[in-house]
């Protein structure tokens, strides 16, 4: 099939290389003149694992190609696929506006019975709005919609398209579900087939739930640190229950962070304040995670007393491993609430972007080890593989203090039994 991708960011640009791996003729475009330039050398917006090499491979058999020009992406597409970032704020509130606009102003260049399929994260209805605004614009030509809400993880995204455990797809028609099962079968085996609008509330409802898995087994876990319990048993209790199963979201860990569990949180939540319809469950899913992002503030206080003057290593920077934006990462945030508190913070990361211009003040180190030095509090924020790799002769000789923070017990098999560390994780008493 042709396809045009439109929207070039993690979700567009792996979206683009997997679709021509599957055998589709493939454009992409972005209105960042920048970002197509750079995917046409195979260089993606966002560090992706494998994602480079997928994008050289796919540019050098001639089914994938980058376009500046929006008419030309759209000239003979049967499908436009629309793969827009949505932007959030500090707030986790999404610019859902910024992607409707983006998909009104392809109309006018769309072909004769193209099928729009909006992946982009977007609250219920929004696939109805540009359905009527088609209405207004459409004239002679015809052109359907569809959804099928996206389903990548960052750090696994091209193994989550290329081999997932079955897609969501809603279709207006019967037609539609032909074309779409054309396009999605070489890649998925299962397809979920609904209503558009079923399809949009999955996507909430998916992200909700785990969301709310990971708030409710850490409120777990801060009481197992109370009373002498530990989390990590009761993690153990739950996923043996066959009601609940072992791939539940139910880890003791940090906070889960802004941008995609968030947006769909805050989508449910502003969807019953629009409908009059009470969500309690939903409202406290936000008031739980954010309570829940003060664990190693908390922690350290309790451990070092004031935090003014004192030295703090942190290891990892990035949103996830094998990544290296800080979009929405925790430990930025961790690090301005640090420096707020006039922590001196020496940083590690071996992929990071540079810090944001308010860390400006917070060093950062080319070794792991050289970071911790003198340090009275080691934190572990981004659980990057190497660091289990570490020198523990050498990382004990730097901190004397031997205090680790380490929120999953990423480090555990490392240090757990090593008395020159403590190490304090959550839901252990």
């Amino acid at each position: 099939m042709r396809v045009a991708i439109l929207g070039l960011w993690h979700l567009g640009s792996v979206t683009a290389a997997c679709i021509a791996a599957a055998g589709h003729r493939v454009k992409g475009w972005d209105p960042d003149a920048t970002a197509v330039d750079r995917l046409a050398r195979a260089e993606p917006p966002v560090a992706e694992p494998g994602l480079p090499e997928l994008l050289s491979e796919q540019l050098e058999t001639g089914r994938l190609t980058f376009t500046h020009h929006l008419a030309e992406a759209l000239a003979d597409a049967e499908i436009a696929w629309v793969t827009f970032d949505t932007p959030v704020d500090v707030d986790d509130r999404a610019d859902v506006e910024f992607v409707m606009r983006n998909v009104i102003n392809v109309f006018p260049h769309l072909a004769d019975d193209a099928l729009i399929v909006v992946s982009s994260q977007l609250p219920v209805g929004s696939v109805a709005r540009l359905e009527a605004e088609w209405t207004a614009h459409r004239g002679a030509r015809r052109v359907t919609f569809a959804a099928s809400p996206e389903n990548l993880r960052l750090g696994k995204a091209i193994e989550a398209f290329q081999q997932p455990d079955r897609v969501i797809v809603g279709v207006r028609s019967e037609e539609d579900r032909r074309r779409l099962t054309t396009l999605f079968s070489p890649v998925a085996s299962s397809i979920e087939w609904m209503a558009v609008e079923s399809a949009e509330m999955t996507k909430h409802a998916i992200n909700t739930f785990l969301a709310m898995s990971v708030a409710y087994i850490n409120e777990l876990a801060g009481l197992c640190e109370q009373v002498g319990a530990d989390a990590k048993d009761v993690e153990r209790g739950l996923k043996t229950e066959a009601r609940i199963g072992p791939r539940a979201y139910l880890s003791p860990g940090g906070a889960f962070a802004g941008g995609t569990l968030a947006r769909d949180v805050s989508f449910l939540r502003d969807l019953g304040r629009a409908h009059r319809r009470p969500t309690p469950l939903v409202d406290g899913i936000q008031a739980s995670n954010s309570a829940h992002r003060q664990w190693a503030e908390r922690r350290l206080m309790q451990e070092l007393g004031s935090l003014e003057g004192r030295r703090v290593a942190v290891w990892g920077l990035t949103y996830k491993p094998g990544t290296n934006t800080l979009r929405r990462s925790s430990a930025v945030d961790l690090c301005r609430t640090l420096t707020e508190r006039q922590v001196r913070l020496r940083v590690h990361d071996p992929a990071a972007e540079p810090l944001p211009a308010d860390l400006a003040a917070v060093e950062r180190a080319d070794d792991a080890v050289a970071a911790a030095m003198s340090a009275d509090a080691l934190i572990i924020a981004t659980e990057w593989p190497h660091y289990r790799a570490i020198d523990v002769d050498r990382l004990a000789a730097a901190m004397p203090a031997g205090l680790v923070l380490d929120a999953n017990r990423f480090l555990g098999p490392l240090l757990a039994d090593d008395r020159r560390f403590r190490l304090i994780s959550v839901g252990r008493a």
